[in-house]
């Protein structure tokens, strides 16, 4: 009596694809991030030094920020195009707070740059799940609203907050011997908050039951319009997060800071992994994808390579990835 039949795709020809998957998952993204990361120090004077690898992670901190909110809103199966401008509204309400006559206390001034791009974030939420709108649709049109209301409220003018030497400071001192910026703690420790979220609790799990397939989700009693507007939440909160961190570290509020970001922010995601089909994702691969960028960047500077060179090396870059990622789900 002959034995049971193997499932399809479980045989020995199935074996190569599962390596191959596996490889693409888990290894491509470090791979990658090594082989530049060896390239531009065996290539170029600088690369290796405290200085440069200092300024890579405070180029990495404030768009780690930005991407991992993307990850979150990508593994549910949406997107967010809104990140830089809430990025920048969230700066200058800051940095009008501190300069206003009388200034406000610090704190106060962060609470309300972080509750600004958390508020961005109820709103895209709530017109997605609301109304019914895409999100592709309603985070643009965010993009556009924060953007104009950062130059009206500063009439297009950065607003110089260097003589609040209690805030800026948080963007200029280092830890660990004089190694680590204090903005490059903060997206580590959003990192791991992420990372435990996205593995362990009941949201993450419907994050990526919903980037799966929504309905399927919904049918299992999942509320998917609470959890869809929680996400964009989480990418609203971070984005202003990420304006305090980028204000601080200039020490001004620039009603065009952050302009592209959203371009980095998705990179990153998909670079690490992620899939804008939605329901594959991980905070890890997202830093990694934040890390190849900023390598990349460093690099060609140091090579003197033009930036709008580098933007088309960035673009072909995401290519490269969504083509993986499209191989990857064959």
């Amino acid at each position: 009596m002959s034995g049971a039949q193997p499932p399809p795709g479980a045989g020995p020809t199935a074996r190569p694809a599962a390596i191959l998957r596996l490889v693409l998952d888990r290894a491509g993204p470090a791979a990658g991030l090594l082989i530049l990361f060896l390239y531009f120090g065996l290539t170029t004077t600088g690369f290796f030094t405290k200085d440069n690898q200092v300024n890579m992670g405070l180029q990495i901190a404030v768009v780690a920020l930005l991407a991992i909110g993307e990850t979150f809103v990508i593994v549910a199966g949406g997107i967010d195009l809104s990140v830089g401008s809430v990025l920048a509204l969230s700066g200058v309400t800051t940095a009008l707070l501190l300069t206003h006559d009388p200034p406000a206390p610090v704190p106060l001034a962060i609470a309300a740059g972080i509750g600004v791009g958390a508020l961005c974030g109820l709103i895209n939420g709530l017109l997605t799940t609301q109304a019914g709108l895409p999100p592709f649709i309603v985070t643009l049109g965010m993009m556009g609203i924060c953007r104009g209301l950062a130059k009206i409220w500063t009439d297009a003018q950065n607003i110089d907050i260097s003589g609040t030497p209690a805030f800026t400071r948080l963007g200029s001192e280092r830890v660990l011997g004089d190694w680590v910026p204090i903005p490059v703690l903060v997206p580590i420790v959003v990192a791991l908050a992420a990372f435990a979220i996205l593995r362990f609790t009941t949201l993450g799990r419907y994050c990526y039951a919903m980037g799966s397939n929504k309905e399927a989700a919904r049918l299992s009693g999942v509320n998917v319009k609470l959890y869809t507007t929680i996400v964009f939440v989480i990418c609203g909160l971070l984005s202003g997060l990420a304006g305090v961190v980028q204000a601080a570290r200039l020490g001004i509020g620039q009603p065009t800071g952050g302009m592209g970001y959203e371009l980095d922010g998705i990179a990153a995601a998909v670079i690490g992994g992620a899939s804008l089909m939605g329901g594959v994702g991980t905070v890890a691969g997202t830093i990694l994808g934040a890390l190849i960028m900023a390598v990349l960047r460093s690099g060609c500077d140091l090579k003197g390579v033009s930036p709008h060179l580098q933007d088309v090396v960035i673009g072909a870059v995401i290519v490269l990835a969504v083509l993986v990622d499209r191989i990857r789900q064959r």
